[in-house]
């Protein structure tokens, strides 16, 4: 057998192994569906809170529907966070991670398998979440005043700039998960993880507002990964925000691709 088929039995074999762990753990049986209802439920709540009624007319609103609807992402994205973590922590935890790198011995290999299989996991549970979340949007914004003769169409997949911050959602939270993962596996600790992904994505946005030049605040929320990552929603004044709304998940996907290099780094040089 060649050395190429022999790597592709072993990656295909550390992602069965990787999906039966994580399926088999009790929380991600709750931890998955919470991801999709919290960015359903919170973005539907959100969504119903607001209508024209504040506004000198409806169209004046200038609302952005399509993140609006989508909002409930940042409540959501704690589920993706803790699965992340919990991915490579409850290995540490429980001790299981001595046998799960004797059966693969290539460390690599066994971060990449949870890595795939964190993303696909995550990427179902938000791709879920984010299309209730639109569904609910779209039968609650008209109600609200949001409607085509104010100049606010229905929400659909079919127009691009909603199609693109849906997608980005989606995107937006397995770059999350990643980052967990990355940082779950320096830090081993579950708690610890979590606690510092948290405050990489909370603490700096609270500085930035606190920040008393505006230059300082943009500069921030070009630089944050929550702020820059979630540029991706945006659908309507585009040249008003801080940076891009791809450029802003680039940001992201540079903070989660930093934390898997040092996770990998550190994973492949210190005893189990």
């Amino acid at each position: 057998m060649s050395g190429a088929n022999r790597g592709a039995r072993t990656g295909l074999r550390a992602l069965r192994a990787e999906w039966t762990k994580l399926r088999t753990v009790p929380s991600t049986a709750w931890l998955v569906p919470a991801l999709a209802a919290l960015v359903a439920a919170v973005g539907a709540a959100v969504t119903g809170s607001v209508d024209t009624s504040h506004c000198p007319t409806p169209a004046g609103c200038m609302e952005d529907t399509p993140k609006l609807a989508l909002s409930g992402v940042q409540l959501g994205q704690v589920a993706a966070i803790v699965l992340g973590v919990l991915a490579v922590g409850g290995e540490y935890a429980t001790g299981t991670i001595a046998a799960t790198l004797a059966a693969v011995p290539g460390r690599v290999t066994v971060l990449a398998a949870k890595a795939a299989v964190v993303a696909g996991v995550v990427a179902a549970a938000g791709t879920a979440g984010v299309l209730a979340a639109l569904a609910a949007a779209r039968g609650i914004l008209p109600g609200n005043g949001y409607t085509s003769a104010k100049g606010y169409p229905p929400l659909t997949l079919t127009d691009g700039p909603t199609a693109r911050a849906a997608a980005g959602t989606v995107l937006y939270l397995v770059l999350v998960a990643l980052l967990a993962l990355g940082v779950g596996t320096v830090v081993r600790e579950q708690a610890v993880a979590i606690t510092v992904v948290l405050a990489l994505l909370w603490i700096v946005p609270v500085i930035a507002r606190l920040a008393a030049d505006a230059k300082w605040e943009e500069r921030l929320e070009r630089a944050a990964p929550m702020p820059a990552g979630l540029a991706v929603q945006a659908t309507r004044d585009l040249d008003r925000l801080p940076i891009g709304p791809w450029q802003g998940l680039g940001v992201l996907a540079c903070y989660a691709g930093a934390a898997l290099l040092a996770g990998g780094a550190v994973f492949t040089r210190r005893d189990a």
